[in-house]
């Protein structure tokens, strides 16, 4: 073959750095495989939604802002194909305002808000017991943890944060920040 007289680890840093010239570099924010709701599948994220402004929300299906869910399916439908989407995260860290289980949480948000953008595993987003999607977005809005449900998480294109907004963010202000994304 070849390469057999190369090094292992020369052939190794060869095809990585052919891969990520390729297929571009893993975005760090978005660089986890999580498994969707009340599913068996993962999705890896930066490969999902490469090139895709990506707001990032925590969810819960008993709380004063549950209605938020149809403005935002809204501005999913509105902006999806121009590549936008949402990525939802239960969690019952305010609180406990989600059902006991996924298969619960998933028909709730299917069909009180006709929820069709991805959700995933119940996940932790408060401060010291956050998940690792959730620990790299804070540590990005520099330190901004939610202290509540629907903390919203926006990414550009590239992956990096352009915006980080508390719960009580409406779908206007929230319009703007997607579009500077879509637009950049």
């Amino acid at each position: 073959m070849y390469f057999s007289n190369f090094p292992r680890i020369m052939l190794l840093s060869y095809f990585t750095c052919c891969v990520q010239l390729a297929y571009g570099a893993c975005a760090p924010l978005l660089d986890h495989k999580i498994r969707r709701l009340a599913d068996t599948a993962f999705d890896h994220l930066c490969v999902s939604f490469k090139n895709h402004v990506v707001l990032v929300v925590n969810t819960a299906s008993k709380c004063g802002y549950t209605p938020q869910f149809e403005a935002l399916e809204n501005l999913y439908k509105k902006y999806k194909s121009d590549g936008f989407t949402i990525l939802g995260f239960p969690s019952k860290d305010f609180g406990g305002q989600e059902f006991a289980s996924e298969s619960d949480t998933s028909e709730f948000c299917r069909l009180t808000y006709g929820v069709q953008f991805p959700m995933y595993s119940y996940t932790h987003s408060r401060r010291g017991v956050a998940s690792p999607l959730f620990v790299g977005l804070a540590e990005a809005a520099g330190g901004e943890y939610p202290r509540w449900n629907f903390h919203k998480y926006v990414l550009g294109r590239n992956g990096e944060l352009i915006g980080s907004l508390d719960a009580s963010t409406g779908p206007n202000r929230l319009e703007k920040i997607i579009l500077k994304g879509l637009n950049e």
